[in-house]
Parts: C-alpha cells; sequence; structure tokens
C-alpha cells in the first residue's frame, strides 16, 4: 500500500543515511586526529590508562632532566678529586727529593706550599648548581626514577653519597659553619701524627724519620683520595645507566600508550572510503523514497 502521509522508504533511508553521517564523522575524526580514543567518551579504560601512563612520562622526562643535573654534579666531583691527586702526587715527588742529603728543604717546600694551596683552590671551586661533593659533611643525593607500585602508589628514588670527613674518608677538606672550608679535616686536613696533615706539613722543619712519616702519610692520602675517585666513578657509571633504563623506559611507555589509543591510518583510510561510498548510495536511496510519492500522482491524471 502506498500512503502520502508515511513514508516508509524514505524514513528507513534516512534512518541509514544518519548512521553512515556519524560513523564517517567517527572515522573522519580518527583521520584528522590520528586517534581512535580522544576523548573519555571513546574507551573510557583505555583513556584512562593512558592518561595515566602519559602523566609518568612526563615525570619520567623529569627524571631524566635530573639525571642528567646529577651527572653533572658527580662529573665536577671526579674531576676536582683527579685533580688532586695529582697534586698531591706531585707533593708526593718532592717529599721522597726531600730525603736526599744535601737538599735545601725550605725551597722545595715553597713549592710544596703552592702545590697545598692548590688543593684548597680545587676544593673551593669543585661545585655545581651550589652543591660541592669534594668538601664537606652529610648527605647528597641524586634522583634515580620515578616509580609507580602495583598498588598504584607513586614514588621517586634517590642516590645517595654520604660525605665523610675523616682522615680517610671520601672528601678532600670538610666545611665549618656556613659552608667554609675547614683544612683542619678531611683526607688532606686531618692530622695524621708529629708531621701534621697533608695540606699543613712543612717539611722544612721534619727530621728525616719525620721525613718518612711523612711521605707515609702522603700515601695514605693518596689511598684514599683513589678510594673516593673509585665511589664516584661508580655513582657516574650507575646515573649513566639510569639515563639509559629511563630513556627506554620512556619510550616504551610512548609506544605501549600507542597501541591503546592510536588510529589505524591504514585501517581508517579503508573505513573513509567505503563510508563515502555508502553515503553516496544512502542519499541515491532516500532521493529515490522521496520521489516515490510523486508516482501517485500519474494515478490521478485524466
Amino acid at each position: 500500500m502506498s500512503s502520502i502521509l508515511t513514508n516508509t522508504a524514505a524514513m528507513s533511508a534516512l534512518q541509514t543515511l544518519r548512521n553512515v553521517n556519524q560513523s564517517l564523522q567517527t572515522t573522519q575524526a580518527h583521520v584528522s586526529s590520528g586517534l581512535r580514543v580522544a576523548k573519555a567518551a571513546d574507551n573510557a579504560a583505555y583513556w584512562s590508562i593512558a592518561t595515566t601512563m602519559k602523566s609518568d612520562n612526563k615525570a619520567l622526562s623529569a627524571v631524566s632532566d635530573a639525571l642528567g643535573l646529577g651527572a653533572a654534579k658527580v662529573d665536577t666531583a671526579y674531576s676536582a678529586m683527579d685533580s688532586a691527586i695529582d697534586v698531591v702526587s706531585e707533593i708526593k715527588a718532592k717529599i721522597v727529593a726531600a730525603t736526599e742529603k744535601g737538599v735545601d728543604k725550605s725551597k722545595i717546600q715553597e713549592e710544596i706550599t703552592q702545590l697545598q694551596a692548590q688543593l684548597k683552590s680545587i676544593s673551593e671551586s669543585a661545585s655545581f648548581s651550589g652543591e660541592n661533593w669534594v668538601a664537606g659533611d652529610g648527605t647528597k643525593s641524586v634522583v634515580s626514577t620515578f616509580v609507580r607500585d602495583g598498588s598504584n602508589g607513586i614514588s621517586v628514588k634517590m642516590t645517595d653519597y654520604v660525605l665523610d670527613s675523616g682522615s680517610m674518608g671520601n672528601v678532600l677538606f670538610g666545611t665549618s659553619t656556613g659552608g667554609i672550608i675547614d683544612t683542619s679535616t678531611g683526607i688532606l686536613g686531618t692530622s695524621n701524627g708529629s708531621v701534621g696533615s697533608v695540606y699543613a706539613m712543612d717539611i722544612s722543619k721534619l727530621s728525616s724519620d719525620d721525613i718518612a712519616l711523612a711521605l707515609n702519610n702522603v700515601e695514605n692520602a693518596l689511598k684514599a683520595m683513589t678510594s673516593a675517585g673509585s665511589q664516584l666513578g661508580s655513582i657516574s657509571t650507575r646515573i649513566q645507566l639510569q639515563e639509559n633504563f629511563v630513556s627506554t623506559l620512556s619510550d616504551s611507555i610512548e609506544s605501549g600508550v600507542g597501541r591503546l589509543v592510536d588510529a589505524n591510518m591504514e585501517e581508517e583510510s579503508s573505513k573513509l572510503t567505503a563510508l563515502q561510498t555508502q553515503q553516496q548510495l544512502a542519499i541515491q536511496s532516500l532521493s529515490i523514497a522521496n520521489s516515490a510519492s510523486q508516482n501517485i500522482l500519474s494515478l490521478f491524471r485524466s
């Protein structure tokens, strides 16, 4: 039965066209944004996971920057320690020279005094971003990583380096109140018996036996400095490994998020072409359905 009041065919064609247009709009959004989950309404679970992981990835980026800052601090300390080892080795050579009979010890001491002053200069200069890891006491820390555990608790892990201003510690000198270099503490400042510290010793006033003691004290200081340099080198290696790990982890998270929310462009391209064809056919069907009522007029023509 044909009716001029209710065009069932047109209603069906219009519904089909509406569905096709809605699908086409969604596919065009995927193609233009590159995302199949751009908002929570697209897929609440995936959107929630992706949003959280993107936030964590930003935190990891901050960790990477902090690791770079930490590496600079450690490298500065290592360079200072390495330079100080060279200077103390020079002092050792001067003391060995002073053991020879007939040598003017006061002249050798003049050279040693200049080397001792250089040791203090190195210690004072070995500061990066306001932190000095070769002079002082306390604990120094650098950020290691950002962690989200199984219960969704978050934390920032640190790598600690404890400064020890003893004679066999890991700093050249300690510091007094206000951060001023204390030349009576640390590997170079702590007194070692009658000959005093490496920094304060004066071989021009020492007997042959005392010079031997001074040489032994310098050798012990070199051992402690070498050990401190090894510690700094180990931390530097750990930071470098952590930097590489954080970079790889960040890439993995970004890739994982992409798997959840990124659109498959080959698939979306195929769908777009198919939906455009369906849209054209739906429009044609609607046109045919709308023109059907016009054919009724021919029944009333004489």
